[in-house]
């Protein structure tokens, strides 16, 4: 009886069967991180963008204040309010308080700077700063009596004489004031310890059209001043010299 026999695969013929490469291997195949996408901000309204925009307004207003002005605001108001916690005496002293850096509000409107190069002792010039007051015929310097001995004609003040524009930003300064004091919590406790919803509603729409308002109008009427109590750059002092 013949029975047929099959060759048993040799071992080169396994060693041909095996994967030349590492491509041929079956690897897992290696999930993909995803990467959730941030959530959006939430985006603002018309009306919301708007009273944004506007107390924004409002609030940078007081850099058109005078710095002292402001800062003696800021420093004194919670003294003479007591914290907003105001009596018979102490109200009507917030009041003069108040009333007096109003009107330094006005005066700084009138006042201005002039910038004179000197010659330095090393033979370079460097410019000299000068305030004074603006007046109908020109401007009073406050630290140069002699304006002659200063480098200063009276035909060069005579340019810093009172203009239209400056009463416009004296009112303008003192509204500014106004509006800022009125958002001030301590000068609100003071005059209105229980304010009434009428009251509310003055106190958080009329400082804010005071604003809106001044600075249409800043705009409007631009000036070229630079008083006491404004920062004098480089820029603005060549600006001056050149009136």
């Amino acid at each position: 009886m013949s029975s047929t026999l099959r060759p048993r695969p040799t071992s080169s013929a396994k060693q041909r069967q095996q994967p030349t490469n590492d491509h041929d291997t079956d690897e897992p195949a290696t999930a993909a991180v995803v990467v959730p996408p941030p959530p959006a901000a939430p985006q603002q309204s018309l009306s919301q963008r708007a009273i944004s925009q506007t107390l924004t307004t409002t609030a940078n207003l007081a850099n058109l204040l005078p710095t002292g002005t402001l800062l003696a605001f800021q420093l004194l108001t919670p003294i003479f309010t007591n914290g907003g916690s105001c009596d018979a005496a102490t109200r009507p002293l917030t009041l003069l308080l108040l009333a007096l850096l109003a009107a330094s509000c006005l005066l700084a409107s009138f006042t201005d700077s002039v910038a004179v190069e000197e010659e330095a002792a090393a033979g370079e010039k460097k410019k000299k700063v000068y305030y004074g007051f603006a007046t109908w015929k020109g401007m009073f310097l406050f630290d140069c009596p002699n304006p002659e001995g200063c480098g200063l004609t009276e035909e060069a003040l005579g340019r810093y004489r009172i203009r239209f524009v400056d009463w416009v930003h004296a009112v303008l300064s003192g509204l500014v004031f106004v509006s800022v004091a009125m958002r001030d919590r301590n000068v609100v406790s003071c005059f209105y310890p229980v304010p009434g919803r009428e009251v509310k509603a003055v106190l958080g729409t009329v400082p804010v059209g005071i604003g809106v308002m001044c600075s249409l109008l800043f705009v409007v009427f631009p000036t070229r001043r630079h008083g006491i109590g404004y920062p004098v750059t480089a820029a603005a002092a060549s600006a001056v010299a050149t009136k």
